[in-house]
């Protein structure tokens, strides 16, 4: 047995997973039952273990080979989880069983198995993912057979149809593939001698599937395989996506039993030619009614070629070969690959195929696949019958536009008109009534009605439906053959006027909806927007939450009023949407995990994981199909970008203020350090003096020292309490406590806290009414008017005036200081109020002070809702006012 392994670059450290916790997954790759997969995966977990690493083995198929089984021994082996299907217990993979151990590398034998119903997923390969998701890596097995691009192939060669298969893009995301080959000749000895099979089902093989032809090609499309995946891996790693070569493969999507081969030979194509591939479902108003099982194998082919990597596209209109040529003309398609039409056509219509009317209407390559399906009739018999119904209304108005047209018609006659012109308006009556009444029945009824009119009325011998002359006949052939194609040119019309309608509205939903999201500043409004959307859109409920992963997720429902649905929401179906909140996967109803779920719960994802959670109920309501469900999705992901942007927003305003916050942190540190060191070495030194042994030390001296300690003391005071205010304003700034409180008082306390200098002043306080009194946080306005006061006195001469008055205006107190000193200049009132900045020589730092008070006296007055100011005082000096909001004796502001 030999192996081959894709040289991908593996972690010898095997329990160790790819950065951002995802596991590795291994693939052990044959061509057929019996090459010894299972053997070589057990083997190399051995290797592993002997590493170092934790194994364990979550589930080997119970193979009747005593050499594979023997492996088995010295490995930990996970309990498989038992299922009752009709009578039957099963066994099967325990998911849950293994995310609760959580090994560092686990064995997962069988990829392509289909669970059993009552399992979280319908097939295996969707257990691995989610072990992957966890950070688990895994060791599993495949054939080349189970692929999904590959089934028609491997079919045409062996005969025999696979069921179970597993998506490409599955077998292409394995950091790992190693091939497990065997020469043919050994395998089918193997068969023979019952190491793989018992004899009777080895003999059946070995007539059947096991053939040497068969397994030889089987083999050779496994190595082709196999060194595609390579050669994606290593594009990859190169580039960090796979190369494109300017090819672009368009399919179109239908309810054919041959499409889905269509869909698997443009994948193979795809992936050949490294190039886009773009699946097209051109919806006309044959499809709209499609039911049983052409909706069934419709939905089916979407799947598939969603699975195998195509981009879902949708146009609307009558004439699929239109539709098609425009949308490959826009879209820079190079390649169109379709199958040969199969269904019996009309004996009697020569129309063209599909495939030729593309032909004429494109310069592209056009690959036609040959459909070997039974021949199967296309549905339109049913499709019409289906859409035949009986309506009053239209009846009225198909007799209605019958009767006015005979009315005209007599007078015309009447008047001498020809009777080429009351056969003009039988036709117009025929457009009328096709216009107004819905589907085909009323406007072909019209048409025959009419023609049996206008011989019963118009044409000799009248009254009765004879008619003498010999071109009659032809005149009426050519009026129900106008008539008839007259009725259905206006049904088209009308029917392409309502799905042009159709995807207007959801061409403008979904650009109204990304308009208004835009506008949205919170992520809650952005998620009940879209629920509203998707309310309206599928005319049901929706909820949504919001993903916090501190948090439990707290449903919200649209509309409001259907809060009881909330309320019987089900412990089951919260744990599907924390399935889905924490594997970022779509899960619920209508989909391959937990689809016994009432409802469908749908991820809102941004490109850093969850946003939201959002729920649709499907039991009760009609089941979206899968175009639905890509608008749906859609939405979801213009909400999921606008989430996402508004948390961009939040961080970097965050990182803003912390930005400024360091840099506030750092100026003050810089200006503390630097303020603080001379008055800490004046009053050092003044006080060593003091403490010395010279006893020699004049008096007055002394009073100098004494002084010089006093002031640099206030100094420091000064300066802490303007921090300490800083930092209670910083903190409390959101809930300001204000309280009324009286002027005089507040002015007084304030005056007895100034500094020693203003005994060299002249101080005076001036208020218009002693009861004067406004709303303030007192200490911090206190704080102001000391700073306002002691920057009048340091930077007036002696025996300068300066003036603490207050009076109203109107809903205001205006509080202001003034002196008559030398004043400011007009270019330093500009930067007074900055942070660091002082007025003697327009920088920071330039003299003692750290330019805070001023600033400091701004921020608060700001807080209370007031304004500060400073102006020139006549006829010289300063004045700096502030207003607080007034309030009146009796305590109403």
């Amino acid at each position: 047995m030999e192996k081959t392994e894709n040289s991908t670059p593996y972690s010898p450290r095997y329990g160790e997973a790819e950065t951002g916790g995802t596991g590795r997954l291994k693939i052990f790759f044959g061509y057929a039952a019996g090459v010894g997969k299972t053997y070589a995966m057990l083997e190399a977990a051995h290797q592993a273990q002997k590493e170092g690493v934790d194994v364990v083995v979550g589930y080997v198929e119970p193979h009747a080979r005593p050499d594979t089984l023997a492996l088995l021994e010295g490995l930990e082996v996970l309990s498989c989880r038992e299922v009752d299907y009709r009578g039957i217990r099963l066994r099967e993979f325990d998911l849950d069983g293994a995310l609760a151990r959580r090994p560092q590398l686990i064995l997962v034998d069988e990829l392509a198995h289909s669970n059993a119903p009552g399992c979280r997923h319908t097939k295996r390969y969707q257990d691995v993912e989610e072990l992957l998701q966890a950070g688990i890596n895994v060791y599993t097995t495949v054939n080349v057979q189970h692929l999904e691009s590959l089934n028609d192939l491997v079919t045409s060669i062996t005969g025999i149809v696979v069921n179970e298969r597993i998506p490409d893009h599955v077998f292409d995301r394995a950091n790992q593939v190693e091939l497990v080959d065997i020469a043919p000749a050994d395998l089918e000895k193997r068969l023979e001698e019952g190491k793989i099979y018992r004899q009777r089902q080895a003999k059946q093989a070995l007539e059947n599937f096991f053939t040497a032809e068969n397994l030889t090609a089987l083999r050779e499309i496994a190595m082709r395989r196999t060194a595609d995946q390579l050669n994606r891996t290593a594009v990859q790693e190169k580039k960090g996506k796979a190369a494109r070569a300017g090819d672009h493969i368009l399919i179109c999507l239908s309810s054919a039993p041959s499409n889905a081969k269509v869909i698997r030979t443009a994948a193979r194509m795809a992936e050949a030619f490294h190039s886009g591939f773009t699946a097209l479902f051109v919806q006309t108003p044959e499809t709209k009614e499609l039911s049983g099982e052409n909706i069934k194998r419709l939905r089916s082919n979407l799947r598939l070629a969603e699975q195998l990597g195509a981009q879902i596209a949708t146009v609307y209109g009558a004439d699929p070969a239109e539709q098609i040529a425009e949308y490959a003309r826009v879209s820079g398609i190079t390649k169109i690959v379709m199958g040969r039409v199969n269904h019996r056509q009309h004996p009697w219509i020569g129309q063209k195929s599909l495939a030729d009317r593309l032909i004429e209407r494109t310069d592209l390559d056009v690959y036609i696949i040959p459909d070997r399906q039974p021949l199967y009739k296309k549905p339109l018999g049913k499709l019409r019958k289906s859409r035949v119904r009986f309506s009053w209304r239209d009846a009225v108005v198909t007799l209605l536009c019958l009767a006015i047209s005979t009315a005209v018609g007599f007078a015309f006659d009447w008047a001498g008109f020809s009777e080429s012109n009351i056969i003009t308006i039988y036709i117009l009556g025929v457009l009328v009534t096709a216009v107004s009444t819905s589907g085909h029945l009323y406007g072909a009824a019209n048409s025959l009605l009419s023609v049996l009119a206008f011989n019963f009325f118009f044409t000799e011998p009248r009254f009765t439906l004879q008619a003498d002359g010999p071109s009659y006949p032809v005149t009426f052939l050519i009026m129900l053959s106008s008539s008839i194609i007259a009725s259905s040119l206006a049904s088209r019309v009308k029917e392409q006027a309502r799905m042009a309608a159709e995807k207007s509205y959801y061409t403008e939903l979904l650009l109204g909806s990304s308009q208004k999201l835009q506008t949205i500043r919170t992520e809650w409004d952005c998620l009940r927007l879209t629920a509203e959307q998707l309310s309206r859109m599928f005319d049901r409920p929706v909820i949504y939450a919001l993903n916090d992963a501190d948090k439990e997720l707290d449903f919200r429902i649209e509309p409001a009023d259907e809060h009881t649905l909330l309320e019987k929401l089900s412990t089951e179906e919260i744990g599907v949407a924390k399935w889905v909140q924490k594997n970022n996967k779509h899960a619920g109803a209508t989909t391959n995990t937990l689809p016994d779920s009432k409802w469908l719960f749908l991820s809102v994802r941004g490109t850093r994981g969850v946003m939201g959670i959002v729920g649709v109920p499907i039991a009760g309501y009609v089941v979206p199909d899968a175009f639905e469900k890509n608008l749906m999705v859609a939405l979801l992901g213009e909400c999921g970008l606008s989430q996402e942007r508004i948390r961009l927003e939040e961080e970097r305003n965050q990182i803003a203020l912390q930005t400024q916050r360091e840099s506030l942190q750092a100026n003050l540190l810089r200006a503390v350090s630097h303020d603080l060191r001379t008055p800490l070495t004046n009053i050092n030194g003044s006080v060593g003096i003091l403490m010395g042994k010279d006893q020699t030390l004049k008096p007055e001296v002394r009073e100098q020292l004494y002084t010089a300690i006093d002031d640099d003391t206030n100094w420091l005071i000064n300066m802490t309490e303007n921090l300490l205010a800083a930092t209670q304003l910083e903190t409390d700034r959101t809930k300001l406590k204000t309280a009324p409180e009286l002027l005089e008082d507040l002015f007084q306390s304030a005056v007895r806290q100034l500094d020693r200098r203003a005994r060299d002043h002249h101080i005076s306080v001036d208020l218009e009414d002693q009861t004067l009194m406004a709303s303030m946080n007192a200490g911090m306005i206190q704080r102001v008017i000391i700073n306002m006061m002691n920057n009048a006195i340091q930077y007036t001469p002696k025996d300068s005036h300066i003036i603490l008055s207050g009076t109203r205006r109107k809903d205001w107190v205006e509080i202001s200081v003034s002196d008559d000193g030398p004043g400011i200049p007009d270019e330093a009132k500009k930067h007074l109020f900055d942070l660091f900045y002082t007025a003697e020589q327009g920088k920071p730092d330039s003299k003692r002070g750290l330019g805070l008070g001023l600033h400091l006296c701004q921020s608060i007055v700001n807080a209370h809702g007031g304004t500060i100011t400073v102006s020139d005082h006549a006829p010289s000096g300063t004045t700096f006012r502030f207003t607080l909001p007034a309030v009146r004796t009796d305590g109403v502001k």
